[in-house]
């Protein structure tokens, strides 16, 4: 979720980069409306942003269009807080009195929410919808479980590097070309530099340390049959595990300051000048752009292993589903095609900097905005998603992978005991998810 005053709000961040926290809720039974009414009132539930008016603008001039174009058909949207999302969303699943029609919700929550009985399958309205041939693939797959589809990506948001121009001008750098170059030249610069962060990382980043793992042809897990098996314990993810950690230390990053950051604080400290490079989102440019380092630093997507390659970005975002116990299905599926549709993401785009996850939509806001290209770079150069299971909200909730992160940084354990450690964990989430 995100962009420009968004940062702002570090529970905002998190949804913005996917990392969705799951609330305990009791098992919801498989409800299914038993009627399908074709005039009404559809209730939405939509995120709350930090500056919700561009927004608000931009859903209430689709929802006139919509009312316009179903005579009978009435719309009540409701901005609801990003940091009760979770707990309001599944208590709705067990009440559909007091459910919305269609919801807004973080792209790795869909899993989880389609365990939970509470999302509609909409496979066959999704595959007849012209505007859908040209969402990004990877976008789709975060509303795909078990090959069926459960909603309509709304935005998405990828990672890129931020470097400061006037800090690689005066020392005589170029922008990395490998993982190995980045890392040599963040600790060329701490040292030249004592008072920056070479380049501001953080052991509780989950979604900045992952490119690393990928890039290294590791991965989070793989599917075997119907579940998950955690890989995050193989050589390839180790290696990928041992870049990124090699950034902590008195040479760059300083574990004691840098173990606990996350993603908005490593942000924060590029944007206020105290790190000469950051991992960062297209969400994030608002955020730089205010801060002191304001024309004075440029882009580049985030390098892979081998010079000239990208490494593969976590792709999130957030999504619209049909809630399976709406009584207004066919509406509520018209609704959701009007507020994720190729013409919404686009003025979305431009009111807010959500990134469209239509190539097309996408390929006109570049234009528009350059600085976008190097974040449009990355999605195209294959941009990945987290497990497709219910497990990974336990997962991501109880910060498996940060601390293993801060396990290593920490001297507490080395690579091999933290990572194996952390594919048991993943190991048990995913056993007691089912999937």
């Amino acid at each position: 979720m995100k962009l420009s005053a968004r940062i702002a709000t570090p529970v905002t961040a998190l949804v913005l980069a996917g990392l969705t926290a799951t609330a305990c809720a009791p098992q919801t039974s498989d409800r299914k409306a038993a009627t399908d009414e074709k005039s009404g009132t559809l209730r939405v539930w939509l995120f709350q942003e930090v500056n919700n008016a561009p927004k608000k603008q931009v859903v209430d001039a689709a929802v006139a269009a919509f009312e316009a174009q179903h005579k009978g058909a009435k719309v009540e949207v409701e901005y609801i807080p990003v940091d009760t999302r979770a707990q309001r969303i599944k208590a709705a699943f067990n009440d559909p009195k007091s459910a919305p029609d269609l919801v807004e919700y973080g792209n790795t929550d869909t899993a989880g929410y389609v365990k939970d009985g509470g999302l509609a399958d909409i496979s066959a309205e999704f595959g007849a919808w012209a505007d859908a041939k040209d969402a990004d693939p990877t976008a789709t797959s975060s509303v795909t479980v078990d090959g069926k589809i459960y909603g309509a990506p709304l935005f998405v948001g990828v990672r890129a590097l931020y470097y400061r121009t006037d800090v690689f001008k005066d020392l005589g750098l170029s922008a990395p070309k490998t993982q190995d170059e980045l890392i040599s030249t963040a600790k060329k610069i701490h040292k030249a530099k004592p008072e920056l962060y070479g380049i501001a990382v953080g052991g509780a980043y989950t979604y900045g340390a992952m490119p690393f793992i990928w890039a290294n042809g590791g991965e989070l897990a793989t599917r075997e049959g119907a579940s998950y098996k955690a890989a995050i314990n193989s050589e390839a993810a180790r290696k990928g595990i041992a870049s990124y950690t090699s950034l902590f230390g008195d040479d760059n990053c300083p574990a004691a300051k840098c173990a606990q950051m996350g993603g908005n604080a490593t942000v924060t400290a590029f944007a206020s000048g105290k790190a000469a490079m950051a991992i960062g989102g297209d969400f994030s440019h608002a955020a730089v752009e205010a801060g002191t380092v304001k024309g004075r630093y440029a882009v580049v997507p985030l390098p892979g292993v081998t010079a000239g390659s990208i490494a593969p970005a976590f792709a999130g975002g957030n999504n619209l589903g049909v809630m399976k116990s709406s009584s207004h299905r066919t509406l509520a599926v018209e609704l959701m095609k009007s507020l994720a549709g190729k013409e919404t993401q686009g003025k979305l785009f431009d009111a807010m900097g959500f990134l469209p996850t239509y190539t097309d939509v996408r390929a006109q806001a570049a234009r528009k905005e350059p600085f976008v290209k190097p974040f449009i770079d990355s999605l195209g150069a294959g941009a990945k998603f987290v497990p497709a299971s219910p497990g990974w909200g336990k997962i991501d909730s109880s910060l498996v992978l940060p601390t293993m992160f801060q396990e290593i940084v920490s001297g507490r354990k080395d690579v091999k005991a933290a990572s194996d450690d952390a594919a048991r964990k993943m190991d048990e989430a995913f056993a007691a998810a089912g999937r």
